[in-house]
């Protein structure tokens, strides 16, 4: 069948004639039809940003959270799985901080620790110039003591003073080394040897406080200027 689509345009455009007046379950099809779909439209629109919107953006937030515990599960669950390695990690970890703890010299044993020092450079047959311990500088878990040392003697000897300095029992490190020339073939050892040491209960505590000030300083808010 043939259609004439200005017929039916025509028919349509008529349905629209006469309407004022007339209630709505009176009109024609085709305005029914137009004013349900304009209602439908402005339901749906109404609906989406009043309600469905926030459902949306609450949805969005779970899958979020839940991608989030998902990654959480299976880091711990990965973590269980590995306990026993990671046990045997954490005492071997211990058993090296123990060792290192030993290498560290209380504050009574300092000064047999600076009489080792100077008893290793003498052993070596090097005469010491300067042996000068200097401030102690206190840090957040120990306290590091340096201390200046000018020594001579030949170029073996100098270099085992240095081996002797790194197999001592307590840990001591030389620094800023430089040597010097001098005459019939000696050499001049300008150093600073730096040894540590535990820090005793006053001084941890000292610390400890230091901290926590420090800690609630940087959390108080900064007054704003009047």
């Amino acid at each position: 069948m043939n259609i004439d689509l200005k017929d039916l345009g025509g028919e349509l455009a008529a349905q629209f004639h006469g309407l004022r007046g007339r209630k709505p379950g009176q009109w024609p099809l085709a305005p029914r039809l137009l004013c349900a779909a304009g209602v439908m439209a402005a339901v749906t629109t109404l609906g989406y940003f009043a309600y469905w919107s926030g459902q949306y953006e609450d949805l969005e937030t779970g899958a979020r959270q839940e991608e989030k515990l998902r990654a959480d599960y299976r880091a711990k669950m990965a973590q269980a799985i590995n306990l026993e390695a990671l046990q045997a990690q954490k005492l071997q970890v211990d058993q090296s901080v123990e060792r290192l703890e030993k290498q560290l010299p209380s504050k009574a044993e300092m000064a047999a620790l600076l009489s080792d020092i100077n008893q290793a450079g003498i052993g070596r047959g090097l005469q010491f110039e300067l042996f000068k311990p200097g401030q102690v500088v206190v840090k957040d878990y120990y306290a590091e003591l340096p201390i200046d040392i000018k020594v001579t003697g030949s170029y073996h000897d100098v270099g085992a003073f240095a081996a002797d300095m790194a197999n001592l029992p307590r840990i001591v490190t030389l620094n800023n080394l430089s040597l010097t020339a001098g005459k019939d073939g000696m050499l001049l050892l300008d150093a600073v040897a730096k040894t540590f040491r535990y820090l005793d209960p006053d001084e941890l505590a000292s610390q400890k406080a230091a901290r926590a000030k420090k800690k609630d300083a940087k959390a108080k808010p900064h007054g704003g200027a009047a």
